[in-house]
């Protein structure tokens, strides 16, 4: 099994303002480390997902997720936004955003990961980490270390 979340799946300056921008850009990067087969496919499944509820939690968290028969296997995508964007939470933008992309006939893999996420993210040093992080490298780490225990 691969890595959870590597390197090329983390952008620290992301560009867009959008919600589907944004999203577009993390997926983009999961299509090209071989770990979603069809974008398109891929971005209509996460559309659906954030049509029923939205994925932004309070302390500027944006977690848009989807199951798709697009996915190779359980990924993990970080970014990073200066700017914001809106996710849907109540007290504003989102300045970090973490992308899960599960397979759709996997099990709970992703049901895991977004609650180990979502109980590390209600931490502000967590979160203040996450900020200051310097390179890719540094997210990585800390999202093993802090999310996945290792």
């Amino acid at each position: 099994m691969a890595e959870l979340i590597t390197t090329d799946l983390v952008d620290l300056d992301l560009a867009g303002t959008g919600r589907e921008e944004v999203t577009a850009d993390l997926a983009g990067r999961l299509a090209a480390a071989g770990r979603v087969t069809d974008l398109d496919g891929f971005l209509a499944d996460l559309r659906k997902r954030e049509e029923q509820m939205p994925t932004g939690l309070e302390g500027g968290i944006g977690i848009p997720h989807a199951r798709s028969a697009h996915v190779t296997e359980p990924t993990l995508a970080f970014g990073r936004s200066e700017s914001g964007v809106d996710f849907g939470a109540a007290d504003g933008p989102a300045h970090l955003i973490f992308l899960i992309a599960a397979p759709e006939g996997g099990g709970d893999e992703h049901m895991t990961i977004l609650g180990s996420l979502a109980r590390r993210l209600v931490h502000e040093s967590f979160r203040q980490s996450l900020h200051a992080a310097p390179d890719a490298d540094a997210v990585v780490e800390l999202v093993r270390k802090e999310v996945l225990g290792q």
